[in-house]
């Protein structure tokens, strides 16, 4: 309990479904209270987390409202403050933590430094490991006072990025107050997770540091795929100024590989060591296309068409279509009862494939198995597009990948749980894609791999990490699913709803979420977090390299590198 400080206010009413309205004491100016703030109620034998969603005004008689004092009347108005008029707020308790051993019930006569205050020996200072924050299944009583939470009440919730005991990482830090607000990374890459904003509200940034959290914890390993050349190399910042920001390679040099479809626009961005990647038709199967059928314009009848295709050339079943003439194309249909139409729809939209700059009719070797190769490694994976960011490509070379890896992931897995030997098991994959409303689309998610991944792979140790800027375009069974969701503004009421889905109690923070300022905050809900809360999140700049980052290579003008070579030489005697 914080005796050291003055209550903010009263339990008057509430109800555990509707929450907890307090009416503020006289001193505290209802201005000071913000949404999203996070709060403590002191009750008889609990201690309660609560979350403030509203603030109100109330008068102790309509008069006062029907004749208000004059502005010019301060004497008046400081009069009325408090007993007049007061202000009110409304909370929804989170958690509540209730000592196992209860010395003496709480009387507001007894000496506040005295231990028979209720539970006091209790709420020393505890670790994640023996402190036991439960759900609210009650409230607390009439006139329970309301505390500002201390920097001890987010420890005992949110942990510290020190515990030895999980992997912490911290997130940002509370509206009011400069303590750090962890995420437990361990459970937030066991499950499927989003991050979500409408456009320019610094989705990559959150993103990013996410990202970065997971590869310094060593919490599992990330499979990138960079539409827009953001994660991988350094990124421009959003603002009257040029700046730039690093990317992963640069902080994690050791553990960070970066593939390009596009090598002439990574080398011109100066990404160093990065990987060509090439993809050749004879590795593309019908379902890799059925996901990229809306952005071909392919019809199911094709589609269909293209299945008879595969059965009869099997792997070579594009360039042999490709290369068909019309005559070729009518017999066949002849013989194998395809539909010449359709066929001839398919060949002529599978054409803008040789539009792609990473496509190619064979490859030396086998790219996807080398990426696959990197990741049982332990390394991360960046996948960056450049100027292949169209959705067609994107979709693609995504959904490629994807499905192939899910494949190793399932027999691998598979062999784990039967062997039972540690060293069998998978390293946990976190897969990041963008624009996710494409890949989980109510129309297509039951048939695409990314849906069933997000349904069902947690168990075969791979997740997603979802980033849209329209969640209300996610399947509602797959967003019911996302474990963790990072939420920056949003102002559409469809989104704001489908970030609540499969939430209980999520009609009490939808005020919170569409209260957030248009940049550098967010709200945190979902099984990383114990409780929702509303977060500064931390700066993405020189002190998070400075506490993040490996040891990197210093950086140094070419002149000063070959001049460096040329003195080695010399030492060597060459």
């Amino acid at each position: 309990m914080n005796f050291g400080q003055q209550p903010l206010g009263s339990i008057t009413q509430g109800s555990l479904t509707g929450g907890l309205e307090v009416r503020l004491h006289p001193h505290v100016s209802v201005e000071d209270m913000r949404v999203g703030k996070f709060l403590v109620v002191q009750g008889m034998r609990s201690r309660f987390f609560c979350m403030l969603t509203d603030v109100a005004l109330g008068t102790a008689n309509q008069r006062i409202i029907s004749n208000p004092p004059a502005w010019e009347d301060t004497f008046l108005r400081e009069v009325l403050a408090g007993s007049g008029t007061y202000g009110t707020i409304e909370l929804a308790p989170m958690l509540m933590f209730t000592p196992e051993e209860v010395t003496d019930e709480y009387s507001p006569k007894k000496d506040p430094g005295s231990k028979a205050l209720t539970g006091l020996a209790s709420f020393q200072p505890q670790t994640s490991t023996n402190m036991e924050l439960l759900p609210v299944k009650t409230i607390p009583s009439h006139f329970s006072q309301v505390y500002e939470a201390s920097e001890e009440d987010f420890r005992r919730v949110f942990g510290w990025e020190d515990d030895i005991h999980r992997k912490n990482f911290s997130i940002g830090k509370p509206l009011d107050m400069d303590v750090p607000v962890c995420i437990d990374l361990d459970r937030f890459v066991e499950r499927s997770n989003g991050v979500f904003g409408k456009s320019g509200t610094g989705k990559s940034f959150l993103t990013r540091l996410l990202l970065a959290g997971i590869i310094r914890k060593n919490a599992g390993v990330n499979l990138i795929f960079d539409m827009h050349s953001e994660y991988g190399w350094q990124a421009v910042c959003e603002g009257k100024t040029y700046s730039t920001v690093k990317g992963l390679k640069q902080l994690f040099p050791g553990r960070v590989e970066v593939y390009t479809l596009d090598p002439a626009s990574t080398k011109r961005r100066g990404v160093k060591d990065a990987q060509d990647l090439y993809l050749s038709y004879d590795q593309i199967e019908v379902e890799d296309i059925r996901l990229c059928a809306r952005d071909l314009g392919l019809s199911e009848a094709s589609l269909d068409n293209a299945n008879i295709l595969h059965s009869e050339f099997g792997k070579s079943w594009i360039l042999q279509l490709l290369n068909m003439t019309n005559e070729e194309i009518k017999l066949f249909c002849e013989e194998k009862r395809g539909h010449q139409g359709s066929i001839t729809a398919l060949q002529r939209k599978l054409l803008r494939l040789d539009n792609l700059k990473y496509m190619r009719s064979a490859c030396p070797q086998n790219y996807v198995q080398q990426i696959i190769k990197s990741l049982e490694a332990g390394k991360n994976v960046v996948i960056e597009f450049g100027s292949q960011s169209d959705m067609l490509s994107y979709m693609l070379v995504t959904n490629m990948i994807t499905r192939r890896i899910h494949q190793h992931y399932v027999s691998k897995a598979e062999k784990f749980l039967q062997s039972g030997n540690v060293s069998d098991k998978p390293n946990q994959l976190v897969i990041t894609i963008e624009e996710a409303h494409r890949f989980l689309d109510p129309a297509i998610v039951a048939s695409t791999i990314f849906g069933t991944i997000a349904r069902e792979m947690r168990k075969y140790f791979v997740t997603l990490l979802v980033v849209d800027q329209r969640p209300s375009g996610i399947d509602n069974e797959v967003m019911s699913q996302i474990g963790t969701r990072v939420t920056a503004l949003l102002n559409d009421e469809k989104d704001i709803d489908a970030i609540f889905t499969g939430v209980s109690g999520g009609s009490a923070l939808r005020s919170v979420l569409a209260k957030l300022d248009s940049k550098q905050q967010a709200l945190i809900l979902g099984h990383a977090v114990p409780m929702p809360v509303v977060v500064r999140t931390r700066p993405y700049d020189t002190q998070f390299y400075t506490e993040i980052g490996d040891p990197a290579w210093d950086e140094k003008p070419d002149e000063e590198v070959f001049a460096a070579a040329e003195l080695a030489k010399a030492d060597l005697g060459f």
